[in-house]
């Protein structure tokens, strides 16, 4: 075990001799380390660490070739105090309970952080989307809205898209449901525009990211233009953020994806890189850089390092070989306890995934609001309600950071608990930890 100080608080950091630290073990861990500073009690810490309700589903497909197959399918709901659930839904072949739990939990603190009326879920399917053909993808989708659709709906749990989904799977989704529930298509967002969704939801998350960044370094006093970045990942969000970095005068000189890692000291054309991409499907092979290993991307001489790609990718192992001094965690948990208590003892700075990736949720919100008021956003009131947002959820974190002197992880962490339990409270589940917090 690891012990670090808090205050007067002494924390135990989950051990890590046994094995790679669960996903559940280091959102608990930020959490307790908030809850502290919060003097909250261990009962109300109990209530708002467990989930609502833990879903565990058999979907049963005929696959192309006429086999039968079976997916483990899950669903958890952690928290429903200020409003219906929220989450992504992610196909992978590590999907398991633990990770969807810790991300669940994730939800319920970063909706609160951005102060938008949802809770937090998250789901999955076990299953490899790349060995899956289009037709197969559709029969798992359904088959899961088959066991899910009564724990789901616009006034229940708002799935989206996560890793593996997309659009395409959100329509699916909404075509199966309605059979059961008549057209609904405020039970997901991230939905194809022509079914119901949103100008600026594929973008929202890197557009969000970007507009942390900026928060951050206009505090710092910095220049964009003067910064050079990192990015680890560059899918959905990650390309976005480069592209917006790039637009904005910022030197984006090295990126990685699942295929390897290419670096360019004088900056990345990122336009150019993302036709690339949009071609062959991977930065391997691009012209305008060179080759690197990619785990050493996370190394790379830089401003700033942004993770947006899987979690725990930052771990005590390998948190003396960044070089960045900023770290903005595009993608949900990857940093460990061990890395985050080391970053904060060496002076760098880094911005929480709770915070930093909400601009996925928060325009998934304005869809679902779209959705509800059947009336349609145009493009620049998306941004502009999206950067108000952002930027309410930075001055508060700031702020609290300061009073309380601490991390903005915990200034995250202490603002989102607060939102929960008070909301829980005024709704009506009293307890003297609940009292203690409204004050």
């Amino acid at each position: 075990m690891i012990r670090s100080r808090q205050g007067d608080n002494l924390l135990t950091i989950p051990s890590r001799q046994s094995g790679i630290m669960k996903a559940s073990e280091s959102t608990n861990y930020y959490f307790q380390k908030a809850a502290k500073v919060l003097h909250m009690q261990g009962q109300l810490e109990r209530i708002l660490m467990l989930p609502k309700r833990e879903v565990k589903v058999e979907c049963i497909v005929e696959l192309d070739n006429g086999e039968v197959a079976t997916y483990r399918g899950f669903r958890v709901q952690h928290d429903a105090s200020r409003g219906p659930m929220k989450g992504g839904l992610r196909f992978h072949p590590e999907v398991d309970f633990d990770e969807v739990n810790s991300l669940a939990s994730l939800m319920t603190w970063k909706t609160a952080v951005v102060n938008i009326p949802y809770g937090g879920a998250k789901g999955g399917i076990t299953c490899d989307p790349n060995k899956l053909s289009h037709q197969e993808l559709q029969r798992i989708t359904r088959a899961f809205v088959d066991e899910i659709h009564d724990i789901i709906g616009p006034q229940l749990d708002i799935p989206a898209p996560d890793m593996g989904t997309n659009a395409q799977t959100m329509a699916w989704i909404v075509d199966q449901y309605s059979k059961y529930h008549g057209w609904t298509p405020a039970v997901v967002t991230g939905k194809p525009l022509e079914l119901g969704g949103s100008e600026g939801r594929e973008a929202a998350t890197g557009q969000g990211v970007f507009f942390a960044i900026e928060a951050l370094m206009q505090d710092e006093k910095k220049n964009l233009s003067d910064l050079t970045f990192a990015i680890q990942g560059f899918g959905n969000v990650g390309s976005f953020v480069a592209r917006f970095i790039h637009d904005a005068g910022g030197k984006v000189v090295a990126v990685s994806d699942a295929g390897g890692a290419i670096a360019n000291r004088n900056g990345l054309d990122i336009p150019k890189l993302m036709l690339h991409t949009q071609a062959s499907g991977t930065i391997v092979g691009f012209g305008g850089a060179e080759a690197l290993q990619r785990d050493l991307l996370l190394a790379v001489d830089c401003d700033v390092l942004i993770p947006a790609a899987l979690g725990g990718v930052l771990t005590g192992d390998n948190a003396k070989d960044i070089k960045a001094k900023y770290i903005i965690e595009a993608a949900n948990a990857p940093t460990t306890p061990e890395a985050d208590e080391y970053f904060l003892k060496e002076g760098k700075i880094l911005l929480p995934d709770i915070f930093v990736n909400a601009g996925g949720v928060v325009v998934s919100y304005f869809e679902w609001v779209q959705n509800i008021q059947q009336f349609r956003w145009r493009l620049d009131r998306v941004n502009a309600e999206l950067k108000a947002a952002m930027l309410d959820a930075y001055r508060e974190l700031r702020s609290i950071a300061k009073s309380s002197n601490c991390c903005f992880r915990t200034a995250a962490f202490q603002l989102a608990i607060s939102r929960v339990a008070s909301a829980a409270a005024l709704r009506g589940f009293e307890t003297d930890s609940f009292c203690m917090l409204k004050t």
